[in-house]
């Protein structure tokens, strides 16, 4: 996946994570792909994956769990405001 340079890749990682929780690609009470994987696949550090994680975690969308991965908690608000046509 090709990362825009003006963002953060800890954003878009994020970002991308949220839109695949959102749309049930990864479904609450599932694991994320584990940290080692999401670096191949996004081709970034372990940094960036821990940071994009973080967020993830603020927003109460991901817990990680020792012994268990980073397990889906919740999804992510649609912050989209309804207009009547």
């Amino acid at each position: 996946m090709p990362l825009d340079q003006a963002t953060p890749y800890y954003h878009q990682v994020a970002d991308t994570l949220r839109r695949r929780i959102g749309s049930g690609d990864y479904p609450v009470g599932g694991l994320l792909p584990s940290a080692a994987e999401l670096e191949r696949s996004f081709q970034v550090s372990n940094i960036t994956v821990r940071k994009a994680m973080a967020l993830l975690s603020q927003e109460g969308l991901v817990q990680g769990r020792r012994g268990v991965g980073t397990v889906v908690t919740g999804l992510p608000d649609d912050r989209r405001v309804p207009i009547r046509l």
